[in-house]
């Protein structure tokens, strides 16, 4: 009897990891803030997330490169993987707003121009109503214009294996770029103590 009682608990068990993990999924969110290399280092020390991948997205033309990007109207953006049962949209969009400048209308700290400008690129219409609601909230909080576009994502071009985790293989470099391009300087006079909210210190 033991026997049998121990052997449907155990099947009850599995059903529920079953359940549990059909719930739980890998989701995807699109973010474009200035230079890819720090918007990936800081997404990378959001709790949640997976993967990140640098690219570009918006513009005219196929399988855009660093060359030919900005001509063809591309911003520079993050495709970012996360666990949902980790995280949720709600928070990485916490974390994009707290770590860029929304009022730039012409990039992002000493990048300038359309490539480096500010954009959420949903994934689907759930997405798109969330970021349009917390860009409304943003906007009452910072009591100013928020910059920042939001759109349905068009296709996202993965960019050369060099800009991939940029921050990773070239430290001193990255380091030094991201302190002269006034990058946390200015994310902390817009924002404050809120600055970089919901990513890790790194």
């Amino acid at each position: 009897m033991f026997r049998y009682i121990l052997t449907f608990s155990i099947a009850l068990i599995g059903l529920a990891a079953l359940f549990g993990n059909a719930q739980a999924g890998t989701q995807t969110a699109i973010f474009a803030g200035g230079c890819f290399w720090c918007v990936e280092s800081d997404f990378d020390h959001v709790p949640g997330v997976t993967s990140t991948t640098s690219g570009y997205i918006g513009g005219s033309n196929d399988h855009p490169t660093y060359e030919n990007h900005t001509a063809a109207g591309h911003r520079e953006a993050v495709k970012i993987e996360f666990d949902d049962s980790k995280t949720s949209y709600a928070k990485l969009l916490d974390a994009f707003w707290h770590s860029v400048d929304p009022l730039d209308t012409g990039g992002q700290f000493c990048d300038r121009g359309h490539s480096y400008t500010t954009a959420i690129y949903a994934v689907n219409k759930d997405q798109l109503t969330e970021a349009e609601k917390s860009k409304a909230e943003i906007a009452a909080e910072l009591k100013k214009p928020i910059a920042t576009e939001i759109a349905m994502a068009p296709t996202f071009w993965p960019a050369e294996d060099y800009h991939q985790g940029y921050y990773k293989k070239n430290p001193i470099r990255y380091r030094y770029y991201r302190y002269a391009c006034g990058r946390d300087a200015r994310v902390e006079t817009v924002w404050g103590k809120a600055a970089h909210q919901g990513i890790a210190a790194h």
